[in-house]
């Protein structure tokens, strides 16, 4: 081989390890396992590639025969956002959940157990905690990813969140630098705007990446989202001056210090390929000081990873892309994978004891119970549950059910449901059975079907939805027995004969909140 050849291929199998692509299929395609014996350094995993624990152990097993020191990522937040458990709904309450225990211990704890489920199926990379402070509460992504709207709440159990993860062998991916919870726009869809000045960012936003640095994260993830403040032009995720001049800047200088792996949020949304492209957006982000792309959770296929391997050694060869820049990107996927390698795995997992009632125990503690006017009493038989659901985030996807119905259902046989959205609150057609009318056609349907019935009533950001508060107002009035369960943000004012809000909306949340509905379990 001669050394222009050994140059070429130092330089491809560099910008390969930089790729963290997705794949379809609940077994490794031979595409996949090709690439990895050609320098790709990482992998995602998504809903689409589980079927259950033992299937995706067997999964990132297959993988890593082809590399020990692969990088198996994935999106497990617990909570709303969940690839696990992504049919059932997660065991795990969220960030807002553990925010409003504010216990640093219990967080620990839960993000402990996860990620020794996750090591357990060979999985050692989580793009989690949420550091983002939900300081705007019309944000229509964070919310309950959110631990809360106080920076200094926030960066402690961002902090618990990542010993107790990394505790486990599992590397935490803190993000989104530099904070998305000031955003009134889903970064999924179009370019989020922060117009706060440096001195309420560094006293906000910056607080818990602060924390999530001295408490040793491993990698960080950045934002597709403009601040101003820090760059006029560029998103922070292709910006030099987010993420070289302030992520990595040293303490001294104003930054953060922070020397592990730089990890892009998914180039496919649309924040960056509508405006870049997502191979010019991967150059970009690369020269900007990230060491990870992140692709696949929408475009999965061998094209898209040969497409920004090119794009990548192109840019090299143009001169647009220092190789030094792209080779210490490489160096820090490769570190990342040797220290996976060594601390995580099923091994290491079976060195933590089991806590299998972590989450609900979390998720009980979590709950705000607030009664009505009148003493309330737990219904004695079938219950009717009337879920107002808005529509799904990208983040969290449709999938996963919520709610408080197949809880209940199992605790008041016979209990029924019904779901309401925005076309029926609205009168549009083919609204609920076929019929117009609004919000009291909406209601009467709801009556008719709950007949004698105690209602249970769910919501979900009631406070950024008026359909869904006119519907709730407009049903109180019919019932005032109805309980409402608010499974998002509780901004709204607790209504009700009886008032639950659970601060997410994963499977044991649901649980807890159908314990006090029956009048059982609260708190613990």
């Amino acid at each position: 081989m001669t050394t222009l050849a050994r140059g070429l291929d130092t330089l491809t199998r560099d910008a390969l390890a930089v790729l963290q692509p997705g794949f379809t299929g609940t077994t490794a395609p031979d595409w996949v396992l090709r690439r990895l014996g050609e320098g790709l350094g990482s992998v995602g995993i998504f809903g689409r590639n589980i079927a259950s624990s033992e299937q995706l152990a067997a999964l990132t097993a297959q993988l890593r025969a082809e590399r020990e020191d692969l990088l198996v990522a994935i999106d497990e937040e617990g909570g709303d956002v969940t690839r696990l458990e992504v049919r059932t709904g997660s065991s795990f309450p969220g960030n807002l959940a553990l925010g409003a225990v504010d216990d640093t211990a219990l967080t620990q704890a839960v993000a402990r157990e996860m990620g020794r489920r996750l090591a357990a199926c060979g999985v050692n990379l989580d793009w989690a905690p949420s550091a983002d402070v939900n300081s705007n509460p019309d944000n229509p992504v964070i919310g309950v990813r959110a631990f809360g709207a106080d920076p200094q709440l926030v960066a402690r159990h961002t902090a618990a969140y990542i010993r107790g993860l990394q505790g486990a062998g599992v590397a935490a991916c803190t993000k989104h630098f530099p904070g998305h919870g000031d955003t009134a726009v889903d970064s999924h869809h179009a370019m989020p705007r922060i117009d706060a000045d440096l001195d309420t960012l560094t006293a906000r936003e910056l607080i818990p990446f602060r924390a999530a640095v001295a408490a040793g994260t491993k990698a960080v993830m950045s934002a597709h989202i403009l601040v101003p403040a820090l760059d006029s032009a560029l998103p922070a995720t292709l910006s030099p001056a987010a993420l070289h001049g302030l992520l990595r800047a040293p303490v001294s200088e104003g930054g953060l210090g922070f020397e592990g792996l730089i990890v892009t949020d998914g180039m496919e949304m649309r924040a960056i390929s509508a405006a870049y492209g997502i191979e010019r957006g991967s150059v970009l982000a690369i020269a900007a000081g990230a060491d990870a792309i992140c692709v696949g959770g929408g475009l999965s296929d061998e094209d898209t990873v040969v497409r920004l391997r090119d794009a990548l050694v192109a840019a090299v060869r143009a001169g647009e892309l220092p190789e030094a820049r792209l080779a210490d990107a490489a160096a820090r996927v490769r570190a990342l994978g040797d220290w996976a390698r060594q601390s995580g795995g099923p091994g290491a997992a079976e060195e933590i004891a089991p806590a299998p009632e972590a989450g609900l125990r979390a998720a009980r503690r979590a709950l705000r119970v607030t009664p009505g006017d009148q003493p309330y009493e737990p219904p004695t038989g079938p219950a009717f549950v009337a879920a107002f659901t808005p529509m799904a985030n990208i983040a969290v996807g449709d999938e996963t059910p919520w709610g408080v119905a197949a809880e209940l259902a199992r605790l008041l046989p016979g209990t029924g449901t019904a779901t309401y959205g925005q076309r029926d609150a609205e009168g549009a057609e083919g609204a609920v059975d076929g019929a117009t009318g609004g919000v009291p056609a909406l209601i009467a349907n709801v009556l008719g079907k709950a007949a004698d019935r105690r209602i249970v009533a769910v919501v979900r950001d009631v406070h950024r939805h008026p359909w869904m508060a006119d519907a709730l107002d407009t049903l109180l009035a019919a019932r005032p027995d109805t309980v409402v369960v608010e499974m998002g943000v509780p901004q709204a004012p607790p209504t009700g004969a009886l008032h639950i809000a659970t601060h997410g909306a994963a499977r044991v949340c649901g649980l807890a909140a159908a314990e006090v509905i029956t009048g059982g379990v609260a708190g613990g």
